[in-house]
Parts: structure tokens; C-alpha cells; sequence
């Protein structure tokens, strides 16, 4: 796997002709070799060369990252972050031992644009199990940017983290009200201690008078038993629409089928009833919860 040409060939047709000869300077110095402060100079003064909006990738651009890196989503990267990007991929020393600590180097002082980039690097490099510590730190910030560009649009944390810390990243998400939909896997590492710590977040927030985040009933799948079925007929019954409709794509999940088909006999609200069409259908994995994001929800 070698995503450099895949980025480089994006930023030739996006970077103004100034940044274009800038990038082609930076990675000729980078690639030959050097120190960690100039390292992280260049990777700081990016910004002055790449703009902070978004890459607006083609389907055809996104399938072939998809192909390239299974899991990974740049639909959302901006263009400073893919030459930020880029010049780290193109030190020639990153299967070497130093590489982590180059790498951690720019972690060190840097914001949180460079943070973002920074993380989103790591699932692009030779054998980035080494960078396990420093991805869990991501998944673990309070800042819903950094965790994002840890988390979500990238196949590390189902690859690479145990049970604990993947749970713990499912669960943080709920927390930062990060799109949990957009953290690859989540639908292959469902487990009985999952859906307990997220039912017990549902108790929590609706026991301080809060509404439940919709994507929590994602957790659940099939094993969250009478409990997680006992509190989806709570909401059900007095939540929004959102998490009213998030609360039938759990029920579906759970393989309450017989619960869902007298649920659309009776369901009046169109969100909720176009959710429960689409589940019984087979509509009801992680994709489907995009459409109870509270931002995709604005869009729409």
C-alpha cells in the first residue's frame, strides 16, 4: 500500500502554480534527508501554500483511495491536509526505527490543524501498529476535530485496537458528538460489553433530562438482550424524531423484525416510518445512521 502518488497526483491539479513549486521543493528536501526541527518547519509552513478547504473529490478519485487503503474516506480532507500528508510519506526512513520518533515530533507543539493532519498520516505508513499509543491519545481527545482525524474516514482503530480501546473510541464518540456512522467497523466489532456501557449511557442522559445521541443505538446489535430492547421502547415512545428513528434501526439490528412490522401499521411520522421501511428491507447498518447526524440532518 502507497498512497503518496495518489495524494501528489490530487495536489497537482488543486495547488496554485506558487504552492505547486513549494510542495515539489519541500518533498525533494524531505526525501533527501532532514533534521527533525526542519522536519516539522516544513510541515508547519504548509499553510501558507495549500488552502484550508475542502479537496471536493470526484467518486472516481474516492474509489480509488478506497482501493488503495480499505476503510480509508478522504471525502472530508482538506487540501493542506493531503500535502501535510504527503510530505511525511515522502521521508524515505519511515519502515526504519526512527521513524515513530520523527513522527511523534510533530505531534509536540503543534495545533490543531497540524494535529489533524498528523493523525491522519499515521494509518498511511509502514507498519503503523508502531503508532498504536499515539492513535489511542487521538481517540481519546475531548476535541471532536482531533478525534475525528483519529477515528473516523480511516480503517486504523478496527484494525489495530484491542477491545478496550475500541470500545472506549466507540463510546467517546457518543461523548464529542463526533459521527460515530463514520468510525469504520463498527458493525463487525459489536460485543455484549459494548452494549452494556452504552445502555448505561442512555440511562445517564435521560436520568439528567437529556436526550440520547441517535447513533448510540448503533452499539447494540444483537447483544443487548431484554435491556437494550426495553430501552428502545422507551425511546420510542417519548424520544424525537431522530432518536425515535434511531431507536428502529435498533430494533432491526437486534433482529426484532415482528416489533417492527406492527411498529408501520401504526407510526404516523414520516421520518420515522421512511427509517422503518428502509430497515425492514435490510436498511440498518452503520451507513444508515447518516441520516440521523444532526449536521446531515441541516444539509437535508
Amino acid at each position: 500500500m502507497n498512497t503518496l502518488p495518489i495524494l501528489c497526483d490530487w495536489l497537482s491539479r488543486r495547488l496554485a502554480p506558487e504552492g505547486a513549486r513549494w510542495f515539489a521543493a519541500a518533498r525533494a528536501e524531505v526525501s533527501g534527508g532532514v533534521d527533525s526541527a526542519r522536519f516539522c518547519a516544513l510541515f508547519s509552513l504548509a499553510s501558507r501554500y495549500a488552502p484550508r478547504g475542502p479537496l471536493a473529490l470526484t467518486g472516481e478519485e474516492l474509489a480509488r483511495a478506497a482501493a488503495a487503503l480499505p476503510g480509508w474516506n478522504p471525502e472530508r480532507w482538506t487540501t493542506l491536509e493531503a500535502l501535510r500528508v504527503a510530505l511525511v510519506l515522502s521521508r524515505t526512513d519511515l519502515a526504519g526505527p526512527g521513524a515513530v520518533d520523527a513522527v511523534e515530533e510533530l505531534f509536540r507543539y503543534a495545533d490543531i490543524g497540524e494535529l489533524c493532519a498528523g493523525y491522519k498520516a499515521i494509518p498511511h505508513l509502514p507498519a503503523p501498529e508502531r503508532f498504536l499509543w499515539r492513535m489511542g491519545e487521538g481517540a481519546r481527545s475531548s476535541m471532536r476535530a482531533v478525534y475525528e482525524a483519529a477515528c473516523c474516514d480511516s480503517p486504523y482503530p478496527a484494525k489495530y485496537f484491542d477491545a478496550i480501546a475500541w470500545r472506549q473510541a466507540v463510546i467517546k464518540a457518543l461523548f464529542v458528538e463526533a459521527p460515530l456512522w463514520r468510525v469504520s467497523g463498527v458493525d463487525t466489532r459489536l460485543d455484549a460489553e459494548l452494549a452494556r456501557m452504552a445502555l448505561d449511557l442512555a440511562d445517564e442522559r435521560r436520568s439528567a433530562g437529556r436526550p440520547v445521541n441517535p447513533e448510540l443505538w448503533m452499539c447494540l446489535g444483537a447483544h443487548g438482550g431484554a435491556r437494550a430492547v426495553a430501552s428502545l421502547e422507551v425511546e420510542l415512545r417519548s424520544g424525537p424524531t431522530l432518536g425515535r428513528a434511531g431507536a428502529v434501526l435498533g430494533l432491526a439490528r437486534a433482529g426484532e423484525r415482528s416489533r417492527l412490522a406492527a411498529l408501520q401499521t401504526a407510526e404516523k411520522d414520516a421520518r420515522v416510518l421512511s427509517t422503518l421501511d428502509a430497515a425492514l428491507r435490510g436498511g440498518c447498518d452503520s451507513r444508515a445512521f447518516a441520516a440521523l447526524d444532526p449536521n446531515m440532518a441541516k444539509v437535508s
